[in-house]
């Protein structure tokens, strides 16, 4: 089995699309950082809408963006690449544009903004995960692909640093922030458009072509669905259990966020190359007995006595995180493994609809199973992650073939 045991930055570069392109990524999640966590506060503050109708509005643009799926897949599987890229950052200036126009009271507008937003926003994961597939090979590819989050969640994180000490601004900031935003995208577009990275699904030699459809991985959709309910757990179910149910302070949730973001940014890369010695199947599988032991580790948490909960909830977040570091370092690079190169754009089309779905349900479950107590919420989002875990596990990886110009063993290796 091939694996990834030594970090060079420049090959890192290389695998991930070139300079061009990491500088791309850099300037979209910076633009990113900028306006998406404060997008609820430009409904409210600036267009003067109940944060009801904000937050609805919002939900809606995520989940009807999730259309798009079928049809960006089929245009990876044309062979497009780069331009994938650009035109999923390319949407999002639309819908900064449209935002920016959008008059007070106007909740319709703000829908369609949100809408293009969320088209942007599900169709880059695919498109940049295809991109990296085609530069990249085997476990450099799985690095690389580590590499790409990493830097995602620095620009973010620094992106929203930068928007929090500028809301003193209040509305006029707001709007700035929003404009800044729009062209930190348009100039990541024209960067990612320039790699000219596309492949030729023709020249594909035939033994490749007649490999058959991809895998159906049917466990492994309907485990990523609550695999991704970790990405919340900082931002949502947290927050929710420390102020609400523990009366802690609100700067044990920010401290947690804080430390979420610099725990993958620099452990995802490492961890996800300490990993390669073994299977993706099982690293991923791992992953959920990691992530169902934090959810038992919040609810022993949230059990001891009044001034050690919140100490104990902040502490045990760090297995969280990197549960969620070993999940997203084999997820996606599972996929890719999986699928038929010519067929590859459909395979991660299909898994981002599964994450987006699990993204945008879990805020409703969680608050939902907060109501009843800490022992509802941890104890079934552990049992559904064990059971998950199971489900990954022991899916057979039919329809995988041997690819020997790539190098590779069993595609699930």
């Amino acid at each position: 089995m091939a694996t990834t045991t030594k970090i060079r930055p420049r090959a890192l570069v290389r695998a991930s699309g070139g300079p061009r392109y990491a500088v791309a990524l850099a300037v979209d999640a910076l633009g990113t950082g900028l306006l998406r966590p404060f997008l609820l506060l430009y409904g409210v503050m600036v267009l003067r809408l109940s944060a009801s109708a904000t937050g609805i509005a919002m939900t809606v643009g995520v989940v009807v963006g999730l259309v798009c799926m079928p049809a960006v897949g089929r245009w990876l599987d044309r062979g497009a690449r780069s331009t994938v890229v650009a035109a999923s950052m390319l949407v999002r200036v639309l819908g900064v544009a449209l935002l920016l126009a959008t008059p007070a009271g106007h909740v319709w507008l703000f829908a369609t903004a949100a809408l293009f937003l969320g088209i942007g926003n599900q169709a880059w994961p695919a498109a940049h995960a295809a991109l990296v597939a085609t530069v990249a090979h085997g476990r450099e590819r799985d690095a690389a692909l580590a590499a790409g989050r990493a830097l995602r969640n620095a620009g973010l994180g620094a992106g929203a640093l930068l928007a929090t000490a500028c809301l003193a601004g209040g509305t006029t900031a707001l709007q700035a922030l929003a404009a800044v935003t729009g062209l930190a995208y348009l100039a990541a577009a024209a960067l990612a458009w320039s790699v000219h990275l596309h492949t030729h699904p023709a020249a594909t030699p035939a033994k490749d072509r007649a490999g058959g459809p991809a895998p159906r991985m049917r466990a492994l959709l309907a485990a990523n669905v609550v695999y991704v309910f970790c990405l919340n757990v900082p931002e949502i179910a947290l927050p929710l259990i420390l102020v609400t149910q523990l009366h802690a302070s609100p700067m044990w949730s920010a401290a947690i966020f804080v430390a979420n973001t610099v725990l993958v940014v620099t452990l995802q890369v490492p961890v996800t190359v300490l990993m390669s010695r073994f299977s993706r199947r099982t690293v991923l599988a791992l992953a959920g007995v990691v992530l169902a032991a934090s959810y038992l580790g919040f609810l022993a948490a949230t059990s001891l006595g009044h001034g050690w909960s919140a100490p104990a909830v902040a502490t045990v977040s760090v297995v969280c995180t990197l549960g969620e570091i070993i999940y997203a370092g084999s997820a996606t690079a599972l996929v890719t493994a999986l699928a038929p190169a010519h067929l590859l754009g459909r395979a991660l089309a299909r898994f981002q609809l599964s994450t987006g779905f699990g993204l945008a349900v879990s805020p409703a479950v969680i608050t939902a199973l907060a109501s009843h107590g800490s022992a509802a919420l941890w104890g079934s989002l552990a049992a559904a992650t064990l059971l998950s875990a199971s489900a990954v596990a022991t899916e057979k990886d039919r329809g995988t073939r041997l690819c020997g110009c790539c190098g590779r063993g069993r595609a699930g290796s």
